[in-house]
């Protein structure tokens, strides 16, 4: 591919393994040709692990195993943002941690890997308002808490992206775009996820306007895609822990190749934009679903994991954005 610059394939590698064993994972990736990807769940022989949860022998084999591997951690893929904003029983099972006490415990430990991994991003979510309140109404306090997450972030050169997600209060691109626009931090961007917003009943053309709304605040985005025909208008909450109907990025409702042809003239901008806070570039991460989703994770297998892998390129090809996968010379290095 000629096109420059390009965008940097990623993926969450957990979903690549039929375990969440971390050889498996990184076989599998590396057999695909990526040599980024994002670490969430994982095993290295004590039981899956949540990567908030490694302990520092854990974190040294991993490190290990990325130089064996080829890989590179390009996001912390953290559940940071996934507790509720308010104490206050909703019926949901989301729990609730004093913020103080979040910012010094959870988000430290964040930051930690993110530095041990040598990751430049790290992965999060904008809290769950009380079930049945407006999202609109909790913006301020959301973007308050936000605030200081980038402060924290940014003292140690990190950038924490902030992902559009159904059921928090930044569920659409527009109000991540309000949070963002509140915020006002270099050191927190936005992270598209199209599948996040159709699932929620959006129309294809209306997924293109969300993402159009993030642009100003843009980072990088996950890579998944939705097509549900019992879908009839908008969803207010949406039942994560049965979420299905994902499918690969090139035969779903995200409009994704009208987004990446908006993407390949904008790239030059977004290039510069995760340079100058210390990436490599524009990722992609493959966080396909095809096998299912929940509300922390979810499952392609290495069969299809590659088949997503491969319809991502396929489109990448055909909106004339540029890429790299493993070649024979990158074996000679």
């Amino acid at each position: 591919m000629n096109s420059a610059p390009i965008v940097l394939l990623s993926g969450f590698a957990d979903e690549s393994a039929l375990s969440k064993q971390a050889n498996e994972q990184f076989a599998a990736l590396a057999a695909i040709g990526l040599e980024y990807y994002s670490i969430r769940f994982v095993d290295v022989g004590n039981g899956i692990k949540n990567v908030m949860a490694l302990d520092e022998t854990e974190i040294k084999m991993l490190q290990q195993m990325h130089a064996d591997y080829g890989l590179k951690v390009s996001s912390i893929g953290s559940p940071i943002g996934k507790v509720k904003l308010l104490d206050i029983d909703d019926g949901t099972a989301n729990k609730f941690v004093p913020f103080d006490q979040y910012l010094r415990e959870d988000v430290s430990i964040a930051c930690d890997r993110a530095e041990a991994f040598g990751a430049k991003l790290l992965r999060g979510f904008s809290f769950y308002h009380p079930k049945g309140t407006a999202p609109e109404d909790h913006i301020d306090r959301v973007a308050d808490q936000l605030s200081q997450i980038a402060e924290a972030c940014d003292a140690r050169g990190l950038t924490f992206g902030l992902e559009v997600e159904a059921n928090l209060v930044g569920q659409t691109g527009h109000l991540l775009a309000d949070i963002a626009a509140k915020v006002n931090h270099p050191a927190m961007l936005t992270i598209f996820d199209g599948a996040n917003i159709a699932m929620q009943g959006f129309t294809p053309d209306q997924v293109y306007a969300e993402y159009q709304a993030m642009k100003p605040s843009l980072g990088w985005l996950h890579i998944k895609d939705y097509s549900d025909p019992g879908l009839r208008g908008r969803v207010e909450h949406v039942d994560e822990e049965s979420a299905s109907h994902f499918v690969p990025a090139d035969r779903g409702d995200s409009a994704h190749e009208a987004i990446l042809r908006d993407l390949r003239e904008f790239l030059p901008t977004l290039h510069q934009r995760m340079v100058d806070r210390g990436a490599d570039g524009v990722f992609m991460d493959l966080e396909p679903h095809v096998r299912g989703g929940g509300q922390f994770g979810g499952f392609s297998g290495p069969d299809g994991f590659g088949i997503a892998a491969r319809a991502l390129c396929n489109l990448l090809d055909y909106t004339q954005i540029g890429y790299q996968l493993r070649t024979f010379e990158s074996l000679q290095d």
